[in-house]
């Protein structure tokens, strides 16, 4: 195995994602790799009883503005670490464009944080980190959310 160049951070802005990041920074600090931090934003549609009502160009421009924000702040906390990091935010479905952009940038890891859920709310919500972890082709280092008791 070689040593990772590139390591690809999603998140959602989440405590988990946030430790995460936080591990991806300091594993790039002693490997010398960049970190690509991504964001998937959904634009889903509005239901209504006789069909759906897709969002509007204004609403999705919001929606992406948002985002960008979010993605901005959450590097500018970490410009100080002298790590070569960068953002990326894309439009899609989370577990498909996770695995599309490691694969554009060339990422030998993803790091990805997991919520830990478990029983119903897993169910219904989903795991993307646990998608990930089955179906990536490349190494996928998972981050659990720190829990009440250790922070």
């Amino acid at each position: 195995m070689s040593v990772p160049k590139t390591i690809l951070v999603p998140t959602d802005f989440s405590a988990p994602a946030d430790r995460a990041l936080d591990y991806a920074l300091e594993l790039s600090e002693k490997l010398g790799a960049r970190v690509i931090v991504m964001h998937v934003y959904e634009i889903t549609p509005l239901d209504f009883l006789d069909g759906a009502l897709v969002s509007t160009g204004d609403a999705a421009e919001r929606l992406k503005g948002a985002a960008q924000a979010s993605l901005d702040a959450n590097i500018a906390k970490h410009a100080d670490r002298g790590v070569a990091l960068t953002s990326l935010l894309t439009a899609g479905e989370p577990r498909e464009s996770i695995h599309t952009v490691a694969q554009d940038v060339g990422a030998d890891l993803i790091v990805i944080g997991t919520h830990g859920r478990r029983g119903l709310s897993r169910a219904l919500l989903g795991s993307v980190a646990e998608h990930i972890v089955r179906t990536a082709t490349l190494p996928v280092l998972t981050v659990h959310a720190r829990r009440a008791a250790d922070a």
